[in-house]
């Protein structure tokens, strides 16, 4: 099994940006988390952040063919981007939304969700585990 974890902007400054509502962990933290958690389960993974559009949609699209499922934690592009829910439904793959933060009690506008209308699943709120969680979820949801 393959799985690719996709960020979006600013998801590389963790540790730095916001602790309060994203923690301490930096983003190498979140990759070396990550990996070690997929290594254990005998799963493949790729690791990708960008702060542009474009290369996460490029991304999902080179993801088709060669990845099982993906996890997203798409940033600020969860509440404007069509062109990346689009690029996930184009592509099949199974996919899981991620959030650091329980955005359903932050600001109105991060209520609006675009990637959820294409997601196999959505997880909030658990700080980086959530990725472990949305992994686990793929390796269930993939067996079926």
């Amino acid at each position: 099994m393959k799985i690719l974890v996709i960020n979006g902007p600013n998801l590389n400054m963790l540790g730095i940006r916001e602790p309060d509502h994203y923690g301490r962990e930096t983003y190498a933290d979140l990759v070396k988390k990550v990996e070690g958690y997929c290594a254990g389960r005998s799963i493949e993974c790729e690791c990708y952040q960008s702060n542009h559009e474009g290369c996460l949609v490029d991304k999902i699209q080179e993801a088709y063919g060669v990845f099982d499922g993906i996890v997203i934690n798409p940033g600020a592009y969860t509440h404007t981007s069509i062109a990346i829910l689009d690029a996930v439904k184009s592509v099949m793959i199974p996919t899981v939304e991620v959030h650091i933060s329980k955005v359903e009690e932050r600001e109105d506008f991060r209520q609006v969700s675009y990637i959820r209308l294409a997601a196999a699943k959505t997880i909030t709120g658990l700080g980086t585990d959530g990725y472990l969680r949305a992994i686990d979820f793929l390796i269930d949801y993939l067996k079926k």
